[in-house]
């Protein structure tokens, strides 16, 4: 068949070919540049421009100065703060990774037994991570209360033991904290575990076992750096998840004994919508964000050069 036969019968490849004419992708993208313009550049923007004025919520006309951020970030309260959210932060992120972590191998070494609970596993742990924020933090409210009906405490007088100031105790209070939100957040982990492990090439394990590795050995020079990728991905995603979480502890704590769990996001909600300071909320915002972004760029540089591109 001759090439302009073949021309004739596709008509559009044709005169894309005689005139070198590509077709436009913006029309396609337009859509997405408008919703995402609209609803997370311009409020982005917003809050940058905020933080530069004296605005409160109670009203009047605001005036640029640069006086709110000198004034914001030389509050005496503000180191205890980043602390109380550096401590969060950690702990739940090692937390979650690890038990994360232990979940999906234990899901997949039963799933190749074909042993009998493990979808009851998978789905008890999800439940856990779709459970909203404030009702988890009810949750375990009820489990931390140091009342005789708490749960814990009525463990550990079962078991001859004396009871423990959970939530009234600031040297324990944020070890509840940090346990509620691991609870609330190892499902994620282990989705995302789950399914790295179940991606590695089984030739690994098999030239491993010819090579005569034991288990533990497969699990730290085989595994462990085949999640390497996905490890620091959740990494990622989890912190900046704990940063901005703020529903659960309110509901179990309020940031409190005084303030030994008030975190980063909860104390910019006081600000706001407890104190009225629209422009001290936004510099904290902006700490937050720069907070997010450089974690960020952190765990990205330990990424392999191909998981960056």
């Amino acid at each position: 068949m001759s090439a302009r036969a073949v021309s004739s019968r596709l008509p559009f490849i044709g005169a894309a070919g005689r005139h070198n004419r590509v077709p436009s992708p913006y029309p396609w993208l337009m859509p997405v540049i408008l919703v995402m313009g609209l609803f997370y550049l311009y409020p982005v923007i917003d809050v940058f421009r905020y933080a530069f004025t004296d605005l409160t919520l109670l009203g009047g006309e605001g005036h640029y100065t640069l006086s709110t951020f000198a004034n914001v970030l030389t509050r005496p309260e503000l180191v205890q703060i980043v602390w109380v959210t550096f401590i969060f932060t950690a702990g739940s992120v090692v937390g979650q990774q690890l038990i994360g972590l232990a979940m999906a191998l234990v899901v997949v070494r039963a799933e190749k037994r074909h042993l009998f609970g493990t979808t009851i596993l998978r789905t008890t742990a999800l439940i856990a991570w779709v459970v909203p924020g404030i009702a988890g933090g009810i949750i375990w409210k009820m489990l931390f209360n140091e009342a005789p009906f708490g749960g814990l405490n009525s463990l550990l007088r079962v078991l001859g033991m004396a009871p423990v100031q959970w939530l009234s105790d600031p040297d324990v209070v944020m070890w509840s904290v940090v346990l509620s939100n691991i609870w609330r957040g190892t499902a994620f982990s282990m989705v995302v575990m789950y399914a790295a492990l179940k991606a590695i090439d089984p030739s690994l394990y098999e030239a491993a076992e010819v090579d005569g590795a034991n288990g533990r050995q497969k699990l730290f020079f085989v595994t462990l750096p085949q999640l390497r990728p996905a490890i620091l991905v959740n990494m990622i995603l989890i912190t900046i998840q704990t940063l901005n979480t703020f529903d659960a502890i309110i509901s179990l704590t309020g940031g409190g004994p005084g303030r030994a769990t008030e975190v980063l996001s909860l104390y910019t909600f006081n600000v706001v919508f407890r104190n009225y300071d629209l422009a001290a909320g936004s510099v904290l915002s902006i700490l937050m964000l720069v907070i997010s972004l450089g974690l960020a760029l952190v765990y990205a540089s330990f990424l392999p050069k191909d998981e960056k591109a």
